[in-house]
């Protein structure tokens, strides 16, 4: 009989990797039916959203604070619904924040619970290990060494690859994106990725658009593109360019297609996240950079526990790239990093090695990983269409939308 699996993600990297999961366990467990908080992508893989998944996409502790109020609520809305509709299984894709608190009340309550992404315990918050281990039956985790720090904990945790190393190809892509884009093999293109967010774009567009300004003036004919996922966001950055004059700049705003411009770039200027990954799998030179409150850069220092944030960097386990947040990241600084790359071709070609490593590394057959993992739960259910949420409106729940 179908099975029903509950789901939860909070932001666009969740989106990404939960529409993979989707896809993967529907083509191993026809039939399967996924509904909760979803993004597009995972809409567009087959599940249903009760609650528009951009209400969950918060930064930052004083950002979260201001949404808290509606996030509890939705929070607990979503358990009472959960509860009584009792799927077959909850998997929570990252937003630890919001799905830990969840899957702890869904396993009390005798639902299964996965958490697919690992928390980052090795990064900051450790002692959140004893926390994770009564939320969750399982732990799904993307990067190689953190299943080992769950199994010596005694938590359950099956390392699944991460489904962006299998996408990509081994191989760069280079010619074939700047063809796409209509780059010469002579041109120079640098690729901007303020955030998925409007939050984010309301920290870094400014930023972003005066190291353009800045590297334009340094290198006449330098192409910039800037990849956009939604309409919002667009005309945010576009009203940014307006105040900032600087129309004249060769900059191309893309609507999503981030992959295809990092593939084609000489080098990404990019806020950091999961684009900062892609960007290695793309074999792109890139210039991390991020700016939060000041309070919440605070409160995020006192518990780090590596010296860098970027995925390239936490993989490689030292600095591969440069990272230039808070007040470091200033125009002139950006200018700088963004430059030295282009101006040392042997520097890029090392960064290639690199990348093929961490690449190697993640590429591991994430569809067939997490299907196996899912299985125990997967394999057997009853079917139970699942509802609205109370005080939610209905379209939420239509598929597609």
């Amino acid at each position: 009989m179908p099975r029903r699996v509950a789901i939860v993600a909070g932001e666009a990297s969740g989106d990404m990797l939960g529409a993979a999961l989707v896809r993967a366990a529907t083509s191993r467990f026809p039939g399967t039916e996924f509904y909760g908080i979803a993004g597009p992508r995972m809409i567009a893989a087959g599940a249903r959203t009760l609650v528009p998944m951009e209400k969950l996409s918060v930064r930052g502790y004083v950002e979260a604070a201001r949404s808290l109020p509606e996030l509890l609520r939705i929070r607990s809305n979503l358990a009472s619904r959960l509860a009584a509709d009792r799927p077959d299984l909850f998997i929570g894709v990252d937003a630890p924040d919001f799905n830990l608190g969840l899957e702890a009340k869904l396993k009390r309550a005798g639902i299964p619970t996965v958490h697919y992404v690992s928390p980052s315990i090795w990064a900051w918050r450790p002692g959140r290990l004893p926390s994770i281990g009564r939320a969750v039956d399982r732990v799904l985790t993307i990067f190689p060494f953190e299943a080992a720090i769950y199994e010596k904990a005694g938590i359950a945790a099956t390392y699944v690859g991460h489904p962006l190393a299998d996408e990509i190809p081994l191989a760069s892509g280079r010619q074939e994106a700047r063809a796409q884009l209509r780059l010469r093999e002579s041109s120079t293109a640098v690729a901007l990725l303020p955030g998925s967010r409007r939050g984010e774009l309301e920290s870094h567009a400014d930023l972003f658009i005066e190291t353009a300004r800045r590297l334009a003036a340094r290198r006449p004919g330098v192409r910039f593109f800037v990849p956009l996922a939604t309409r919002e966001t667009r005309e945010f950055f576009e009203a940014r360019l307006y105040a900032h004059e600087a129309q004249s700049l060769d900059l191309t705003i893309l609507f999503g297609h981030a992959r295809l411009a990092m593939q084609a770039a000489d080098c990404a200027l990019i806020a950091s996240g999961t684009a900062t990954l892609e960007g290695a799998l793309a074999r792109c030179p890139m210039v991390i950079t991020y700016k939060v409150p000041a309070l919440t850069y605070r409160l995020m220092m006192r518990k780090a526990l590596l010296p860098y944030v970027g995925l390239p960097n936490i993989l490689a386990g030292e600095f591969i790239v440069p990272e230039l947040l808070q007040e470091h990241a200033t125009p002139e600084n950006l200018e700088q990093a963004v430059a030295n790359w282009l101006d040392h071709k042997v520097a890029r070609e090392r960064l290639q090695a690199r990348y093929d490593a961490i690449h190697a590394e993640l590429r591991c057959g994430n569809d067939e990983r997490v299907a196996q993992a899912l299985a125990p739960w997967l394999s057997n259910g009853a079917t139970h269409a699942p509802q609205p949420l109370h005080g939610e409106p209905e379209l939420a729940a239509v598929r597609g939308r």
